[in-house]
């Protein structure tokens, strides 16, 4: 077998974490220490690694989600959590999911086997300028494989995401113009304008920019300039990423991937949706 790549492993970590935003486990685990509703709970354990951030640096590392959106949770839910509560809670509620959607194939001797390759990965991951992922990063291992599991594809997803948030930063796309970039090419305005929080107003203004730089035609889909600049940046967000695979001996990595693909594979016909708000293709 061919020795995956970074972006097809990062397809089937991706089902393994997601399972954090998409499961009544986790949202039972956040309720149960008093985050009610989806979007309290959702940026109270996505952030928590930061400690008790406040708007402003949760904005920048959260990127393509409308700053009056995430201003509904912050700074009022670490009043009502600590960011270690909040830790314990989505490592529990993304534990108790995995569980329950994989009764048949949480093999732990199996996850156990492929840790340290997983583990190795995160080690030759570069931090600098990737606040979330380093913050995952710097977070206590699990002793438990499915724990320790669920970690390790936590990192990797955030070292991945703080890298395209780079790339669309340095190609001067903001949070809402990457969205009406995706969306010229997929069609999911009215989804993620649901689930980011931009209103309409904010919306079309990212349209008229984009236009304005001759990244979108009159009838709203991609120009030839749009697509070429969506697919580098996907493919620079692909290269990024790619570090902590270097070096790495093919044989662990096929092992890894045969682990993980019926993990992820089960997740995608039962816990996780696709297409999603996240981006990754179906495993």
């Amino acid at each position: 077998m061919a020795m995956p790549s970074p972006r097809s492993i990062w397809s089937l970590l991706e089902p393994i974490h997601a399972v954090t935003y998409f499961t009544p486990q986790a949202r039972a685990a956040h309720e149960a220490v008093g985050l009610r509703g989806f979007w309290r709970g959702y940026v109270a354990m996505r952030a928590a690694p930061l400690g008790p951030a406040g708007l402003g640096p949760v904005t920048a590392v959260f990127y393509n989600f409308s700053p009056s959106f995430l201003a509904r949770s912050l700074p009022e839910v670490w009043d009502i959590v600590s960011p270690a509560q909040a830790l314990a809670v989505r490592t529990e509620g993304a534990t108790a999911s995995l569980r329950a959607y994989l009764p048949d194939l949480l093999d732990e001797s199996r996850i156990d086997g492929v840790l340290g390759t997983l583990r190795g990965l995160v080690s030759r991951a570069g931090w600098a300028g990737r606040p979330l992922g380093a913050a995952n990063a710097a977070l206590p291992w699990p002793d438990k494989p499915v724990e320790a599991l669920w970690h390790a594809a936590t990192v990797l997803r955030e070292h991945r995401g703080d890298g395209h948030v780079a790339v669309l930063s340095a190609e001067g796309v903001d949070g809402v113009e990457a969205h009406v970039l995706r969306d010229a090419e997929e069609g999911n305005r009215a989804s993620i304008m649901a689930i980011r929080g931009w209103t309409d107003v904010e919306w079309d203004d990212g349209v008229a920019r984009l236009a304005a730089r001759g990244l979108l035609a009159p009838a709203g889909g991609l120009t030839a300039e749009g697509a070429a600049l969506r697919a580098h940046i996907e493919q620079r967000t692909d290269d990024l990423a790619a570090a902590p695979y270097r070096d790495v001996d093919p044989a662990e990595l096929v092992a890894l991937a045969d682990v993980l693909r019926p993990l992820a594979r089960g997740l995608a016909t039962s816990a996780v949706p696709y297409p999603n708000p996240t981006g990754a293709p179906a495993p």
